[in-house]
């Protein structure tokens, strides 16, 4: 971190163990990236109704070139943030991700998805529950029914043209995803 990490506690007192911990966690997000300018921690106890504890509200700001990075935890959606360490664990494990996201795509190691194949079914055996595309290079690829995602198996007919994805099965290749193209797709 280039600039000194600030903490602000708010509607609390301040702690120091609970500072350390703070401290400890930022310093540790440094490992999963080199390039954090600043970093700013707010803790805020927030009032609610004496018939519960107090929540906290975890607000962790992180300057990277190009970027800052914000990452909110609030109480409402997690009741276990009545305690104060849970809501900073959360805060940072959100934040960790974040720069591990941010890292990815400055590397420009965003995951790809393969385009999709296309081709036309060949054969349909209902009984055992697949089937087999032929692409248009002449390769037959194995589906189960269970990759069919916007059709009924039972009511897909040898002909139709669908669109998939491909990859190694113990038999060769197979369709991870097939859909049958509609009307409204153009099959190229």
């Amino acid at each position: 971190m280039k600039l000194p990490l600030q903490v602000t506690f708010r509607n609390m007192d301040s702690s120091a163990a609970l500072e350390a911990n703070i401290r400890e966690k930022a310093m540790k997000l440094d490992q999963f990236c080199d390039q954090i300018m600043s970093c700013h921690v707010i803790v805020e106890a927030l009032h609610k109704h004496h018939h519960q504890g107090n929540l906290f509200h975890v607000r962790v700001d992180i300057t990277v070139p190009d970027e800052e990075l914000v990452v909110s935890r609030n109480p409402s959606e997690h009741h276990a943030h009545e305690d104060v360490y849970v809501a900073v664990r959360d805060a940072f494990d959100a934040a960790r991700r974040q720069l591990q996201d941010y890292n990815a795509k400055r590397q420009q190691q965003v995951k790809t998805h393969e385009p999709e194949s296309h081709g036309r079914i060949v054969r349909l055996i209902p009984m055992e529950d697949y089937g087999v595309i032929e692409t248009p290079d002449g390769r037959e690829i194995y589906f189960h029914r269970n990759s069919v995602i916007n059709a009924e198996f039972d009511k897909l007919e040898e002909g139709a043209e669908v669109r998939f994805h491909e990859e190694s099965g113990d038999q060769g290749p197979q369709a991870s995803t097939v859909k049958v193209e509609g009307k409204h797709h153009v099959v190229g």
